[in-house]
């Protein structure tokens, strides 16, 4: 056996071993884009404890991290997955980038719980500061618990001051719940297996750059939500 057929037959055993981890890390990005998008989809389908409007169609950009486990006894830590798009001055939604979110606590807590934590970004300072390579919620910029239903008309003005906006519905029990201190990051790799090229997230977010993503409905689903959702201020 020749050298050069030794190159080939290895590049192509290699290929078959790290093949199948890439495809089952791709699906992955691809759960989390479409959780993100039932997530929102849910919250904004029960009027009387949605997201208002008002607040929505003011958003500057709308992150969601699905499923993020929070657990401990008195030393506690959670962790999540989500994705992030924004709105450009033409009313225009990103493609998503995707975010870890990571953290501990201690106190008064016992118990385990499933949280879908969803952050409405409401200006471009807040926006940049949360695509730092690491966002402290608490430290950089307090994520003020947003008002939900339709009778909020008195407090929209406070609440547009506000720089983040944190919704969150939880399953399971737990005792002194709390995300201050949490950490957001990039997920660069999860963007370089989802679109094929390691892109920071401010580019994909701030800069309107896009690749090919690995599942093109699974985007289309996500922009739709949000473009029928999360509608913008100049269309109403």
């Amino acid at each position: 056996m020749n050298i050069r057929l030794a190159q080939i037959l290895c590049a192509l055993l290699i290929s078959q071993i790290s093949l199948p981890g890439l495809v089952h890390a791709q699906q992955e990005e691809t759960e989390r884009l479409q959780s993100a998008t039932k997530v929102l989809e849910e919250i904004m389908s029960a009027p009387d404890n949605a997201i208002p409007e008002s607040i929505l169609r003011n958003a500057e950009a709308v992150a969601i991290i699905p499923n993020t486990i929070k657990a401990g006894f008195i030393f506690g830590g959670h962790r999540g997955k989500g994705i992030i798009s924004s709105r450009n001055e033409f009313g225009e939604w990103s493609s998503p980038a995707f975010l870890t979110l990571t953290g501990g606590s201690f106190g008064l807590q016992i118990g385990g719980q499933a949280i879908d934590l969803v952050l409405v970004v409401m200006n471009r300072r807040g926006l940049e500061n949360l695509l730092q390579n690491q966002f402290k919620i608490g430290g950089d910029a307090s994520a003020v618990i947003g008002p939900v239903g339709r009778d909020i008309e008195a407090t929209t003005d406070l609440y547009l001051r506000a720089e983040i906006l944190s919704y969150s519905r939880t399953r399971g029990l737990f005792a002194g719940i709390t995300l201050k201190g949490s950490t957001i990051t990039a997920d660069r790799d999860a963007n370089e297996r989802f679109y094929g090229y390691p892109f920071q997230s401010t580019a994909l977010v701030l800069d309107g750059e896009s690749g090919t993503p690995t599942n093109p409905d699974a985007v289309d689903a996500w922009l739709a939500m949000l473009a029928g959702k999360v509608a913008s201020n100049d269309t109403q």
